[in-house]
């Protein structure tokens, strides 16, 4: 069924009883060309783009779980393309290019919102990061504008401009920058995928990866064996647990991020806003909460929950930032399980094991990068080279000492 207005209407004409399930839920074959663990947005839109620009739908995704119930429904919605480091520069500006036309590919609304984001920077020293970063962004092809203290004074009133500690000094704007549904987003990709015949097996957990002269064969599930010619690893903050499974140890540590949300509010915030001295980042959602994160919990766990201190740094940040927010009652938080790399880079490689694909340490940057990150996957699986935009992905970079420290914090993982 394709969705339109028209078949809104027709649909309500007829007491909306003709509307048909997103996906089906198939029984697992017993194999495979293909067969991706991991059901959350980045093996949903790797089947996606696997079947839709290779035409490689003989494919299984693998979740334990139910679609939207990782970290694809853990996050603060956020989009963007304002890295700064070559590579990363790269990389997301290919995968907002495809934000920017996902709804129309997918037939889906996923409430796509370039609504801007504002880095606020509160020192000489973050202005002239900002600068670089915008230049970087521009050459790159991508929109950054420089506003001054005034400039941003003037299109964010609400704002403490001049608290004592960390006073606004001005921003670096992001126009094409914002928000995304992220449940949407999920099933639409899963929908997508569907639709091209690939098959959406949930509740089906992988158990082991079935490695024989250095060569995979396929995966042990909850639900029987099956075979298949390559296997993508696309676990998140699970991923040193199933790379583990194929005998890789992989450079990657899993932390807690935890978000939060305020009860529905009348629209008071306009842009994605971040706090740059107090690594905060707000939003609004079409419901009215106000979603807001901060930094990581600093300790590694596989726990989707956090802790206390760091909620309470969330929100001394917040109020720092825009004291009106002490006035909303928080509604819900939740915690994200973050692979996190030794540089704060991603990587998409092909495994030591022959047919073996890892695409993991997304560290906080995994909602932004959905598509991009599918698109490349697909392309490496389906022509075995790597896409063009996430070249410098490379598991061995580690070893050579290449490294992607866009965050400048050294090689530690829970600095990033």
């Amino acid at each position: 069924m394709r969705f339109s207005a028209l078949e809104i209407l027709r649909q309500g004409l007829r007491g909306n009883t003709g509307w048909t399930p997103h996906w089906r839920s198939p029984e697992p074959k017993d194999a495979y060309d293909v067969v991706i663990v991991g059901g959350g947005g980045h093996g949903l839109a790797t089947a996606f783009y696997l079947a839709k620009e290779h035409g490689i739908t003989n494919v299984a995704v693998l979740e334990k779980g139910y679609i939207g119930g990782g970290n694809v429904g853990r996050n603060t919605t956020i989009v963007r393309a304002n890295y700064g480091m070559p590579g990363n520069s790269q990389f997301y500006s290919h995968s907002l290019k495809l934000w920017e036309g996902l709804e129309q590919e997918l037939n889906y609304n996923a409430m796509m919102s370039q609504r801007g984001i504002y880095n606020l920077f509160h020192s000489d020293g973050q202005r002239d990061a900002y600068v670089r970063r915008g230049n970087t962004m521009v050459t790159q092809g991508d929109d950054a504008e420089l506003l001054t203290r005034d400039g941003v004074r003037a299109r964010l009133p609400m704002l403490d401009h001049d608290n004592a500690r960390f006073p606004v000094l001005g921003a670096l704007y992001h126009g094409r920058g914002g928000t995304a549904r992220h449940d949407a987003v999920a099933w639409g990709f899963a929908r997508g995928a569907d639709m091209r015949g690939v098959d959406i097996i949930q509740n089906c957990e992988v158990t082991g990866i079935d490695v024989e002269g250095g060569r995979v064969r396929g995966v042990q599930t909850s639900r029987g064996a099956i075979r298949a010619k390559q296997v993508a690893l696309v676990t998140a903050g699970r991923s040193s647990q199933t790379a583990a499974m194929a005998g890789l140890r992989l450079p990657i540590e899993s932390h807690i991020l935890q978000a939060f949300v305020t009860e529905g509010l009348k629209p008071c915030l306009d842009h994605v806003i971040t706090f740059g001295m107090g690594h905060f980042y707000i939003s609004q959602s079409d419901k009215g909460g106000l979603v807001f994160g901060g930094d990581l919990d600093f300790y590694a766990s596989y726990a989707a929950r956090g802790n206390l201190p760091m909620a309470e740094h969330v929100m001394e940040a917040g109020i720092a930032m825009m004291p009106m927010l002490g006035q909303a009652r928080m509604l819900r938080s939740w915690g994200g399980i973050m692979d996190m790399t030794p540089d704060g880079s991603p990587i998409i490689d092909h495994a030591p094991v022959d047919g073996l694909i890892v695409n993991a340490g997304w560290c906080y940057g995994g909602f932004k990068a959905v598509p991009g990150s599918g698109f490349s996957t697909a392309h490496l699986i389906a022509t075995g080279n790597h896409h063009a935009p996430a070249a410098r992905f490379r598991l061995d970079r580690f070893a050579r000492g290449d490294i992607i420290d866009e965050e400048a914090t050294g090689s530690q993982h829970n600095l990033h």
